[in-house]
């Protein structure tokens, strides 16, 4: 007979859970996430079980299972590796009418545990007959589709209202987060960047309306007080707005000023941080921000104004002095005077430099350089916006890896 579908609402009550091996460990975050009050019976405890204790988002009785141990439970599950002991625990709650789920046995288990994710408010679970794999599959195709837009959730009856500021990440669109990649398929109107992930806007119905709002260094751009105003207007027309940017909103991106517009004009305004640029793309090009012995801190530094700039409020003093990696946004056309001034308060003129164009991207390049060549090799190589600039010893690290990917290829195409 096919199973009855039940959602639980845990919040409170007690859920016993035997046995502390991986299946408990994938069980029991969910169970704490209902608000279930969990009590562990097992000898020993994986890691992350343990660490949950540690916690105390648990209770752990540090002992085999024994009789009783159902008792005051609403719900039992029998964990263990020893099919003996998961048939005692589900026996014992049988005979008690406490709804119990064996692991090792679906055809014996009273109960079966689903496959189960959530997107938003929307809860999926799925059975297939008794195999978890298939289950996941189903389940994966279906938050996949509630992610993306492809199922219903552009016609949700709790659409968002007002505005989401949503960071897109550096400019690859699988980097967008899910919960960004879902308020953006239930946008009205989309006003983005240019640095924001381009490709997502082709997923779009074509009734959604698309703003650009792109800056373009040194070329054509909207001023932010015309955002602001576009924000606003279309929240207040009742539409839900998706403020796509670039990055992360709030790491040089000036998502905080049009939050403060928006708030201030009684629009309700959700932000969903994104993949900041910043560690980002020097992670995609093997480059660590931060290195065991190498390197303990690293500064984002945005360089749109110059060192020596009454508008600057960069210590460039203390990053010439400072052993850290330096993260250089906007740096392109201000190279010169900043390698030049972080050399003269102190940083070597050797220090190992990259230079990432249209990081994540498949246009994406890379130049390798020193504090004292960067600048005329960037002129010689045509670098252009946007670029992401590292300073440090941790290029030395990416440089690293790539020898070794080298000699392993060179190991993989050598016959015999």
């Amino acid at each position: 007979m096919p199973p009855y579908l039940l959602g639980l609402r845990l919040d409170g009550r007690r859920v016993v859970v035997v046995g502390g091996g991986r299946v408990a460990q994938r069980r029991v975050p969910a169970l704490l996430a209902a608000g279930a009050e969990v009590l562990l019976v097992s000898p020993e405890v994986t890691p992350a079980l343990e660490d949950l204790i540690a916690r105390e988002e648990l209770i752990w009785e540090r002992r085999p299972y024994r009789t009783g141990d159902c008792d005051g439970a609403w719900l039992v599950q029998a964990c263990t590796d020893d099919g003996k002991v998961n048939a005692a625990v589900a026996a014992e709650a049988e005979g008690r009418r406490i709804w119990c789920v064996r692991a090792d046995d679906a055809q014996a288990s009273a109960a079966w545990t689903p496959a189960s994710g959530r997107v938003g408010e929307t809860s999926v679970a799925v059975l297939a007959g008794g195999d978890p794999r298939r289950a996941a599959g189903v389940r994966d195709a279906v938050l996949d589709g509630l992610r993306d837009g492809g199922i219903t959730a552009r016609h949700s009856r709790r659409k968002p209202v007002g505005v989401a500021l949503v960071g897109g990440g550096p400019g690859d669109p699988g980097l967008i987060t899910v919960r960004g990649r879902r308020l953006l398929a239930q946008a009205d109107v989309v006003v983005t960047d240019r640095l924001a992930p381009r490709e997502l806007l082709d997923e779009l119905p074509g009734d959604v309306e698309i703003v650009d709002a792109a800056k373009i260094p040194y070329g054509r751009s909207v001023t932010q007080e015309h955002i602001n105003a576009a924000l606003v207007e279309h929240a207040r027309a009742g539409r839900f707005v998706v403020r796509l940017k670039g990055g992360d909103p709030f790491v040089f991106g000036r998502g905080a000023e049009e939050v403060l517009h928006c708030v201030r004009e009684g629009i309700p305004v959700t932000v969903v941080p994104g993949v900041t640029s910043a560690i980002a793309v020097p992670s995609a090009v093997g480059v660590p921000v931060t290195h065991r012995g190498v390197a303990q801190e690293f500064h984002v530094v945005s360089a749109h104004v110059a060192p020596g700039d009454p508008a600057s409020t960069v210590d460039w003093e203390a990053l010439g002095r400072s052993h850290g990696t330096l993260i250089l946004l906007m740096a392109v056309e201000r190279m010169r005077v900043i390698a030049d001034t972080l050399m003269r308060y102190g940083r070597s003129p050797d220090t190992p430099v990259a230079v990432i164009q249209n990081g994540t991207l498949q246009s994406q390049r890379t130049l390798m350089a020193s504090l004292a060549t960067v600048a005329d090799q960037m002129t010689a190589s045509g670098v252009r916006p946007p670029a992401i600039i590292v300073a440090g010893e941790v290029v030395q690290v990416a440089q690293e890896i790539e020898l070794l990917r080298a000699d392993m290829g060179r190991l993989r195409d050598t016959p015999g």
